[in-house]
């Protein structure tokens, strides 16, 4: 066997302190490409579709990696790709108390949390900070919001102060219909690896990581 082949084999090998992790990594593996794959075939643009498919297997790995290894406060469901905790009651948007928040603490990297509601449905889902500006904080997927977590974009959406049971709710895919707990929804990919960069020690501090 080629030596270079061997030394990766090795440095793989190291990665894994049980069989346990080595066994969820591989579950978490194969639903992560269950989920992708279909989601991929429904885009038109082929380019696009090609260079996914391309980056593929960096992500899912990286993701089931972190996901594994990460000191995540949650249980892991790895057949299905999911965390898991108890579902508690909607959560609320204050204006003030995200003011008095964001404005003094916003930082790029912060994970948040944001709730978005509509037709009697709302879900918690996470997004990482990008820029801070004039009073303003953009968010990678959901754009901009005024310190008070308002949405510049879409009035159903806002962005809430960090908190460990927000967090939680977020990362379990945990919505309600009409203030009702429903059966959660499953999270993309990207979201579960945001869930291995939440400081969970101190979830309104940035993670310092080693990678």
């Amino acid at each position: 066997m080629d030596k270079q082949l061997l030394t990766t084999s090795s440095t793989q090998n190291s990665l894994w302190h049980d069989e346990h992790e080595r066994l969820q990594f591989a579950e978490l593996v194969n639903v992560f490409y269950a989920r992708e794959i279909p989601a991929l075939a429904k885009k038109a643009d082929k380019e696009q579709i090609s260079r996914a498919l391309l980056s593929l297997p960096y992500y899912v790995e990286r993701a089931a990696r972190h996901i594994v290894q990460g000191c995540v406060p949650l249980e892991l469901d790895s057949h299905n790709g999911s965390w898991l905790c108890a579902q508690k009651a909607q959560p609320k948007w204050q204006a003030d108390v995200c003011e008095h928040y964001f404005s003094r603490h916003a930082s790029v990297g912060l994970v948040v949390p944001i709730v978005i509601s509509g037709d009697g449905l709302t879900r918690i889902v996470i997004d990482t900070i990008d820029q801070v500006r004039d009073n303003t904080v953009h968010c990678n997927q959901y754009q901009w919001f005024d310190c008070s977590g308002r949405s510049h974009d879409n009035d159903s959406t806002m962005m809430l102060k960090p908190s460990k049971a927000l967090l939680s709710a977020a990362c379990c895919g945990h919505q309600w219909r009409f203030t009702k707990a429903i059966s959660p929804r499953i999270l993309s990919l990207r979201e579960m690896l945001l869930a291995s960069m939440i400081n969970w020690k101190n979830v309104r501090t940035i993670k310092k990581r080693p990678y």
